[in-house]
């Protein structure tokens, strides 16, 4: 995560709000906010080294690299090319995968059938957003959601030499007859040639539209998630040690808690110090979880994420 944080009392300067609303409303205290000269590649290269390090392999060991972005470097070429030649790795196969918040649930699904097909036995996935570029800072409504933020894991069909951590199932949903509700208007074919009107109607900003209405949306499909993982592997909610959700907003978590009839403390959260950071929240959870030592071995863990698009999934680890 960037150095650089943006708390609720510096939004006060700046907008006509106040940290107790932001606080009651989202649960998010302060978000980090990457350099002026920093890309999503730039993030995601510290979080992959990282990662690699402690798989105990290098980056010529990659055949596949997968970011997951709505805010790549450049449209073109992809986020996971600029971070290819960042981690001199020209073997690997690099592409990136859009889906919103729910961008490293789905980039593990990719990951899982690219393995699972014999096409490679390494595979980085890595979720980084540059969330505070997308922000109409006079929309406090939205604004004082999103954060910067990378994470990666290493997947790998080898026999494992110092871990024996297992992605046991992903799951992933897409609904794009009512993905409206967040989304940024411009920048794609439908507003080409981006113009001075296009600016200035802010059609690149993203909107989220209808809040109460995707909230409880997110609600449902975030359970329902957790209940596709553990049904598909034969196990109960009750047997689920963690639940690490996207960090959206502390009053979805706790509604998914609360249809899941699960304790708050089984959910891992950090959304008070990080904002919301779209595909990358789960990841950077997960790593702080593990880091932190929550995760004990042989813990079966949830990741469960919604996003725009619509889109939703979720993965069951064995820790």
């Amino acid at each position: 995560m960037p150095e650089k944080i943006l708390s609720n009392f510096d939004l006060e300067k700046i907008m006509d709000t106040s940290d107790e609303w932001i606080v009651q409303r989202t649960g998010v205290r302060e978000r980090r906010v990457a350099e002026p000269d920093q890309a999503a590649s730039d993030l995601a290269l510290p979080a992959c080294l990282t990662a690699l390090e402690e798989a105990g392999l290098s980056p010529k060991d990659l055949e596949v690299i997968i970011m997951a972005t709505i805010t790549p470097d450049t449209q073109c070429p992809a986020g996971a090319n600029h971070l290819q030649a960042k981690l001199d790795a020209p073997q690997a196969l690099t592409f990136d995968v859009t889906a919103a918040c729910s961008g490293f649930i789905f980039a593990l699904h990719v990951a899982d059938k690219y393995l699972q097909s014999g096409f490679c036995e390494n595979v980085l996935v890595v979720a980084s957003e540059i969330m505070t570029r997308t922000v109409d800072w006079t929309d406090r409504g939205s604004a004082i959601l999103w954060g910067d933020g990378a994470g990666a894991a290493l997947l790998s069909v080898r026999k494992p030499q110092k871990h024996t951590r297992q992605m046991l199932s992903v799951h992933a949903h897409t609904d794009g007859a009512n993905g409206q509700n967040l989304l940024m208007p411009g920048g794609g074919s439908k507003t080409t040639p981006i113009s001075h009107e296009s600016v200035d109607k802010k059609l690149h900003y993203l909107r989220l539209i209808e809040a109460a209405a995707s909230l409880r949306v997110a609600v449902v499909h975030f359970a329902d998630s957790c209940l596709e993982a553990v049904k598909a592997n034969g196990v109960t909610i009750d047997e689920v040690a963690w639940f690490i959700p996207h960090q959206a907003n502390l009053r979805i978590i706790q509604g998914v808690a609360k249809r899941l009839k699960v304790d708050m403390s089984r959910f891992y959260v950090i959304i008070e110090k990080s904002g919301n950071i779209s595909s990358a929240s789960v990841a950077i959870a997960l790593d702080e979880a593990s880091k932190t030592g929550a995760l004990k071995k042989d813990d079966l863990v949830c990741l469960t994420a919604f996003g725009g698009g619509l889109t939703w999934g979720s993965a069951l680890l064995r820790w």
